[in-house]
This record gives C-alpha cells, structure tokens and sequence, in this order.
C-alpha cells in the first residue's frame, strides 16, 4: 500500500482486514510508515452446491455461479492496532477477482492497483493498494455426504 509524500501522526502498528465470500481475514501488523508491505497470502474457499443433470452444460453452471459473485460484497480495511480506521476499498467479489469484462482471467495472478477510499480521521491522499487475485474453480461430485473432486 502506497501513499506518497505521507507520513502517520499515529505511530502504532497497522493491519489489514479483508471480508470476501462472508469470510473475514486479518494480515500480521507492520510499521505505520508507508509503503506498507503486507507479504501475505489470504485464502477465502465458497463452496457452492448445485444439481447437475445429465447433458447440462457446466460452462453455464460456473457462469450461473460468477453472476452470483455480484451479491457478495468485498470489504478491504487499513486498521491501527487499536482499532481506528485508516481507509478502505469495497466492491463486488466478481468485479474484484474478474475485473475485465469476460469472464475467464487471462493471467493468473495479474498485480492490480486501486484507490482506497480514505477515513475523514485520515489527512493525506488516498492509499493505492497493490494487489494479485488467483481464482480456482472445480467441481466435484457430492455423494452421500462425501465429496469427490471429478
């Protein structure tokens, strides 16, 4: 997370909080003194159970599944160890791990920028956060409480 030319008043540690999928996950705290490295993998799973027919297409199935993905909000935090917010950064979880308009993503791991939206505590300018999403989609077959991955 970048921020140029600013420096914190607020000298205590810093963290960040990431809500995707209805799971919540915290990174380890770092230095307020940006930028601000938070060298972390998150992992966020949704399991997503559905009748399959024979003769189904399961392109439409996962597509069916990425429009879902519009209802579920991301919600990205800059916190102070104590607990007052520095900025953040919302959208849709489609948008987020698919940001171009097709639906398949054309590189894996694509480094992504975006502004923050600054708290009014907050003075400077508004934090760019720096980031890659990895999406995996497979399909397994759910027998009699026992999941086997096709």
């Amino acid at each position: 997370i970048t921020c140029p030319g600013v420096q914190l008043k607020d000298k205590q540690e810093l963290y960040l909080s990431v809500f995707v999928l209805g799971q919540y996950h915290k990174t380890e705290c770092v230095p307020a003194v940006f930028p601000l490295f938070f060298q972390e993998r998150l992992l966020f799973e949704k399991v997503r159970y559905s009748k399959i027919y024979p003769g189904f297409n399961i392109a439409l199935c996962v597509v069916s599944v990425l429009h879902g993905f519009v209802y579920f909000p991301i919600k990205v935090c800059i916190f102070f160890l104590v607990g007052k917010v520095l900025a953040t950064y919302e959208e849709n979880t489609r948008d987020f791990l698919f940001p171009d308009p097709k639906l398949t993503h054309g590189l894996c791991g694509l480094q992504r920028e975006v502004l923050m939206k600054r708290s009014p505590s907050f003075t400077g300018i508004a934090p760019k956060l720096r980031f890659s999403t990895t999406c995996l989609i497979s399909d397994s077959l759910f027998i009699l409480g026992r999941s086997h991955i096709q």
